[in-house]
């Protein structure tokens, strides 16, 4: 048995499917997958099938990407509440209209001066509706999906406390982590914070959200792993986000994954 850990697919599900097959993950394994399962990419839809239908032995943890998207549908649930437009739960067509309904109120009634979409800003829901019709049941089904994901998960691994997150986990006081106003949003949007604040005593950190292939981020590894010891606390870092969705511009991206009972590192 062993147990390995991905991140950051963003909807490159022929490469996690890949990767499955070159780590020959069996019943016997156990994977955790550590957050961003979609948007930028344009196999969100099949991820979220496959996450709705894993097995047993995969524990599928919360990224800010899943975060958001719930978001943007428990915002279109609350302005068919308020417009009491009694959108439909089985109706592609009756979801559509409700989403460019929030599109119109957001851009003309809440945010006329604000230059930027703040709604589905990947336009992730927009491709579903388009592409496969989906419901306002889906979107809900999926939505409660996600908050059931936990934001964390702890294990002992060879004698060192092992914390697989999306982005950083702080010890300690985490209403007072770094710039974050609640510990919730270290979990998933820490960044170079994740080194500093973060950390636990002799312990290992496995997180995503910062990928290694770009060169003005502080994990900038050429699309490899990247690895930090901090000698203070005696723990180490890594950041298993190697960029997989950007390989179309970025010929070093790829999908990694961390075996833990060795820390040997997989490629695809």
């Amino acid at each position: 048995m062993s147990i390995y850990v991905m991140s950051d697919i963003h909807g490159c599900y022929d490469a996690f499917l890949s990767m499955l097959a070159k780590i020959s993950f069996s019943d016997m394994d156990e994977l955790i997958l550590a957050g961003d399962y979609i948007d930028r990419g344009t196999q969100s839809y099949e991820m979220l099938q496959w996450i709705e239908r894993c097995p047993p032995n995969v524990c599928v943890l919360r990224g800010n990407h899943e975060e958001e998207f719930a978001a943007y549908v428990e915002l279109m649930l609350l302005l068919d509440c308020r417009e009491e437009l009694d959108t439909g739960f089985s109706s592609p067509e009756e979801v559509a209209a409700l989403y460019h309904s929030v599109k119109y109120w957001i851009r003309h009634k809440i945010m006329p001066d604000h230059c930027c979409d703040v709604f589905d800003v990947y336009g992730t829901i927009e491709s579903l509706l388009k592409r496969q019709s989906i419901t306002l049941g889906d979107l809900c089904r999926w939505a409660e999906m996600i908050r059931k994901m936990s934001y964390y998960k702890k294990l002992n691994v060879g004698g060192r406390t092992c914390i697989i997150v999306h982005a950083g986990y702080p010890e300690g006081d985490r209403s007072a982590s770094g710039d974050f106003e609640i510990w919730k949003q270290f979990y998933l949007y820490a960044r170079e914070e994740s080194i500093g604040p973060g950390g636990t005593k002799n312990g290992m950190i496995i997180a995503g959200h910062t990928p290694t292939v770009l060169e003005n981020e502080f994990a900038y590894n050429k699309g490899k792993v990247f690895r930090f010891y901090d000698e203070r606390k005696d723990c180490v870092f890594y950041d298993i986000d190697c960029g997989c969705v950007f390989r179309n511009t970025q010929p070093e991206a790829r999908l990694a994954c961390l075996r833990l009972d060795d820390e040997k590192i997989f490629y695809v």
